[in-house]
């Protein structure tokens, strides 16, 4: 009894999937070879393996020494179609291992052999496997023959490493690439394959093995052999997973609904169960990342914003960057947690335009894995000790390390009953306004304001928040959307009575902090847009050096 991949193996031109671009130039030439009698003699088919190469050369076998042919379309039953069949019975279809055959030694008796007329076909054809394997010194003794054979000899030339072939070999023979097999072709031809069997088939289970046979169909029929045997006739989705080593669908998306949350309790639950059934950590890998790349593509055709899509992709970067770390280390497990954790808090980051500032500074509190317990208490003053402020008041900002002193502000202090009783305090509120805010869906990337942000100060009721001048385009979300009333809605529900956000950035002057920028004030000189009309320039660049 024969597997699946040698039963089903194509006999036509036409039976290839997934190779029409070859499949048609082959076509033609053997249509002109029926008309002219000529026909180019030495073929080279390169791609991965099980996409039809050596198939394909048995084709060309059978196609040009068929009684009918010249022909793209071999009857099948004359005595050359049924050699090609069983080539290493036929002395006229001569199929070679260039792996075991390397040989300078055998480069030159093949050399010699092509000499010899076939015995009863039209063609003696030369059908060498995995051609990269020859040796130097075998390709150098093969390039004659190869460029000018004998009228009667056909060399066809099959590899999987393109780039390992010289190019001296490349530039005399006819290159056909066989590229990988479509996910959904392959599907097609299985079920084609159980229908002919009369194997009852689940759902989806089809699906999975096409995807596990990474583009290569002869792969995909081997499991399939495989499957049917361990579901005793039945192809379902249960034995699939279990013998292809696939964590559950439900397991996948679990890890993926707290990466988005940032959950990280969930996401160390779910390491220790993968764990505890004995997954593949590989193949486990491999489909959370498939899942994240097709949750991205759904929110770029759903036209998000770039905040939201940029956050998507840092993630899906940063699980791919662990794959190799995956493979080379022995303590998969580790690696697994270390980058879903990572990923899981790359959302609440801070801009990089915020830490170079020093807005984000000490001052501010890490964010806990969970909400506040409940507002404790305010306290009698401001804490000393913090570089930015932390009460109800509003001091001059502590000067970063790397950044200029900035001016004192010239508001006046608030007083100390501005703020509520029972209302949290400071380093709480800025965690409990950015709770808030990534509970806002399609707004989720606000939850790092508020971190950000150089006072923070609720009054009822108007929340108050300063920001550094250089991080005013980083929020622009935040401007837009500060009457927004899901945004409002979501600060309300930690700060009641709210109904107002008063945003303001700081900057060098008052005009510039109220957004009239040098760059701007220099647009509007006169001398400027003389010169400008003048020269018939442009504005491209407005640098300020100090």
């Amino acid at each position: 009894m024969s597997t699946l991949a040698l039963k089903y193996r194509p006999r036509l031109l036409s039976d290839l999937v997934g190779q029409e671009g070859s499949v048609k130039a082959l076509a033609n030439a053997l249509k002109r070879a029926k008309e002219s009698g000529r026909i180019h003699q030495a073929y080279l088919f390169a791609g991965v393996r099980g996409t039809g190469k050596t198939s394909t050369a048995r084709i060309l076998a059978r196609a040009l020494n068929c009684a009918e042919g010249p022909t793209a379309t071999p009857c099948g039953v004359c005595d050359p179609c049924r050699a090609a069949e069983q080539p290493d019975s036929s002395l006229d279809i001569v199929e070679i291992d260039a792996a075991s055959r390397a040989s300078v030694a055998d480069a030159r008796a093949l050399r010699e052999q092509v000499q010899t007329r076939p015995a009863f076909c039209r063609y003696r054809i030369y059908i060498i496997d995995e051609v990269h394997m020859l040796s130097t010194e075998a390709f150098n003794a093969l390039l004659k023959v190869i460029e000018e054979p004998p009228p009667h000899a056909i060399f066809v030339l099959a590899t999987t490493e393109l780039q390992d072939v010289p190019d001296t070999i490349k530039s005399r023979v006819q290159i056909f690439p066989f590229r990988l097999i479509p996910v959904g072709l392959i599907e097609g031809r299985l079920r084609h394959v159980c229908e002919h069997e009369g194997v009852e088939v689940e759902a989806g289970s089809l699906r999975l093995v096409a995807e596990a046979g990474q583009g290569s169909m002869r792969d995909a029929l081997t499991i399939l052999d495989r499957v049917i045997a361990a579901g005793d006739g039945k192809v379902l989705e249960e034995a699939v997973r279990e013998q292809l080593g696939i964590v559950s669908a439900h397991l996948v998306q679990g890890v993926l609904s707290a990466l988005v949350i940032g959950d990280t309790a969930a996401l160390v639950e779910a390491c220790r169960e993968l764990n505890e059934q004995g997954a593949d950590w590989a193949t486990f890998w491999r489909e959370l990342v498939l899942a994240f790349r097709d949750r991205l593509e759904a929110e770029a055709r759903a036209a998000r914003g770039p905040q939201d899509l940029l956050r998507w992709a840092r993630m899906l970067n940063l699980l791919l960057s662990r794959e190799r770390d995956l493979r080379d280390s022995s303590l998969p497990r580790v690696v697994v947690e270390l980058a879903l954790l990572t990923a899981a808090q790359l959302p609440h980051l801070a801009p990089l335009d915020a830490l170079v500032s020093g807005a984000y500074g000490a001052g501010a509190p890490s964010r806990p894995s969970g909400p506040p317990a409940g507002p404790p208490p305010v306290p009698s003053r401001a804490p000393q000790a913090a570089p930015a402020p932390e009460g109800p008041r509003r001091p001059a900002p502590a000067p970063a390390a790397s950044a200029p002193p900035r001016a004192p502000s010239p508001a006046p202090a608030r007083p100390q009953a501005a703020v509520p009783m029972g209302a949290p305090a400071p380093p709480q509120l800025r965690v409990a306004c950015s709770e808030a805010l990534r509970q806002v869906p399609g707004l989720r990337a606000l939850g790092t304001a508020p971190q950000m942000a150089t006072d923070l100060r609720w009054e009822p009721p108007v929340l108050h928040f300063r920001f550094p001048g250089n991080v005013r385009q980083t929020l622009q979300d935040l401007e837009r959307e500060k009457t927004n009333p899901h945004v409002l809605a979501a600060l309300a529900a930690v700060l009641p009575g709210l109904r107002e956000l008063e945003i303001s950035f700081e900057g060098g002057s008052s005009e510039e902090a109220q957004g009239d920028r040098p760059e701007d004030r220099l647009r509007r000189e006169p001398a400027f847009q003389d010169l400008l009309r003048l020269s018939g320039g442009e504005v491209l660049e407005i640098r300020r050096e100090s």
